[in-house]
């Protein structure tokens, strides 16, 4: 698809006299989701103030100076746009041949070209059990990795650990009062965050405990050899149960520099800070004023300690040396979209313009349960570990009573209670809100993970009953003309483009929702079209060879989504 968007680009870049860049009208060239609007339309809106005439006007002229050739089967002038239609014979020739040869590599480019991109997320706070609210973080930047991947970037993943600050005076107190009555090993996560709640409950009710604490995180700081193991062990177990969870999902990370990792590095911040002549007081903080439109980003607090927006800062300027980065992401909950607007400006004056432009922060809308937002006052936390195994558990009894003599059950219901949870939440765009439901989520119908599996699952299952060859090269694509044939190749044909711009929008849920758009089509082509009973062989091959096609786009979908598809359902 992207070759015939690049035909259709160069026939407006000659009708417009070569006068304007052949990238720049590529840009604007979008795909009607109408196919009665074309394969392809150009706005010529733009155009109205260089030629100094009305788009309507211009989409005529154009039309009229645009050559019927290089697969260009007409082209229509309406209300502003130019409206091509390409010849389906080729489209279907050329795209069906492009995935039969590139098979598992197609929609992969090189556009990327070696780059590094650095990507931050997940990013839990040690000591403490992951909950739902971790999980569309997680999910959404697995995904973000592996898309700008698949267009050749060099990725760098990650896991910015929440594992420096004041509350680990308060853990290490309630440790060394509580741990004889845990077995830590065997549940680290909730153990140190049961210690934690009734050590901060009891620092509260005991001004003396809360000194105590201080006390240790103070020595923490300056370096205790015996706290500084204690600390290393918390980090430890979590880090155990984290991967745990990690490999269950996909998910890959190559660096664990957390928090603490920028202690020393944050002094350097500030001198540059103070060179630059932009840090000044302001009620005793240190702050740099960062636009009418904005609070000053705080740097120090008036008592001379550092928050978060330094620590950010220095990662910054480390990422900036260490990764010679193009994109610097940075995946957290909407909250903070003030935070990292403050913390990008002030890192102007820290790193070079190529490493400013390349600061970007991916927000994301919460994630609710049906009776409300989550709190753990209330108790109503639901954690990662208790919803996977949760799905897990409902999938394989969904599955059973399907097919009771299925073999490999329980790997399969893993692939697809596991699977239904990530397309759940990055099936829809990244801002909203979601209401949690695994019931909903795991239903075999409908947009869900579990129904565009179950269509890779038939796809399988036909071509095998078939005995179709993946390898034969007398296939006659040109025997497909049915129009439900024809939208699911028009559909296939842009996998290329729906990668890209998944990725340049940082929104996942438009590879999502191009997977469910590909799977309807493909029920729509099984329904209407003979497939193993079509009498005629060479449409049957063809049709066999379109199936093939559609599954290889589904599971290549699904894994860059970070979603196994299973051999059988």
């Amino acid at each position: 698809m992207e070759e015939l968007k690049k035909i259709v680009a160069s026939s407006i870049g000659i009708a417009l006299s070569n006068e304007m860049d052949c990238n720049e009208i590529l840009d604007k060239i979008e795909v009607p989701k109408d196919k009665i609007n074309g394969d392809f339309a150009y706005p010529c809106f733009h155009l109205a103030k260089i030629m100094r005439n009305s788009p309507a006007n211009i989409a005529s002229e154009l039309k009229e100076k645009i050559t019927l050739a290089n697969n260009i089967k007409r082209v229509e002038a309406v209300n502003g746009y130019l409206n091509f239609y390409m010849d389906n014979a080729n489209l279907t020739s050329e795209t069906l041949a492009k995935i039969m040869n590139e098979k598992e590599m197609y929609g992969s480019s090189d556009i990327g070209n070696g780059q590094n991109i650095v990507i931050d997320y997940s990013s839990p706070n040690i000591a403490k059990p992951f909950h739902l609210g971790h999980f569309r973080n997680t999910v959404l930047g697995s995904a973000m990795y592996r898309l700008y991947q698949e267009l050749g970037y060099h990725m760098i993943g990650i896991n910015y650990l929440g594992d420096w600050g004041r509350q680990f005076g308060l853990l290490i107190e309630g440790y060394n009062r509580y741990k004889e009555e845990y077995d830590i090993e065997k549940d680290p996560l909730n153990a140190l965050s049961d210690i934690y709640v009734r050590i901060n409950t009891l620092a509260k009710e005991d001004e003396t405990v809360m000194d105590a604490a201080r006390e240790q995180f103070k020595r923490l700081e300056q370096g205790d050899t015996e706290l500084l193991k204690k600390w290393e062990y918390f980090r430890e177990i979590s880090l155990k149960e984290y991967n745990r969870i990690y490999e269950i999902l996909g998910c890959h990370f190559d660096s664990y520099n957390g928090e603490a990792f920028y202690n020393d590095k944050m002094e350097e911040v500030i001198d540059i800070l103070i060179k630059k002549n932009v840090l000044i007081d302001s009620q005793g903080a240190k702050v740099v004023e960062v636009g009418n439109n904005m609070p000053p980003c705080i740097v120090l607090k008036s008592n001379g300690s550092t928050i978060y927006a330094t620590r950010d800062l220095a990662a910054i300027l480390y990422r900036a040396r260490t990764y010679d980065f193009t994109k610097a992401i940075y995946v957290t909950g909407s909250e903070q979209i003030l935070h990292f607007r403050q913390v990008f400006e002030v890192a102007k004056n820290l790193v070079d313009e190529k490493y400013q432009k390349g600061l970007v922060h991916i927000p994301y809308g919460m994630i609710r349960l049906k009776t409300g937002k989550m709190s753990t006052r209330e108790g109503n936390i639901v954690y990662i570990n208790d919803l996977i195994n949760d799905a897990i558990y409902k999938s394989k009894a969904i599955i059973v009573q399907k097919n009771a003599q299925i073999e490999n059950v329980e790997k399969l219901a893993k692939q697809v209670g596991v699977g239904a949870l990530v397309f759940n939440y990055l099936k829809s765009n990244k801002l909203k809100d979601i209401i949690f439901d695994l019931d909903e989520t795991l239903r075999f119908d409908g947009e869900t993970g579990p129904y565009v599996q179950y269509t890779y699952v038939r796809i399988r299952s036909l071509l095998e009953k078939a005995n179709f060859d993946e390898n034969n090269k007398e296939i006659k694509f040109e025997q497909l003309a049915n129009e439900a044939e024809i939208n699911l190749i028009k559909e296939l044909a842009q996998f290329e483009t729906i990668i890209l711009k998944a990725a340049n929008e940082y929104e996942p849920s438009i590879l999502t929702r191009y997977i469910i758009d590909i799977a309807t089509l493909f029920s729509r082509f099984y329904n209407e079209c003979q497939v193993l009973n079509c009498e005629d062989e060479n449409l049957k091959l063809a049709r066999c060879a379109l199936s093939y096609c559609t599954g290889i786009v589904i599971k290549k979908g699904l894994a860059i989504l970070g979603i196994e598809c299973p051999d059988r359902m």
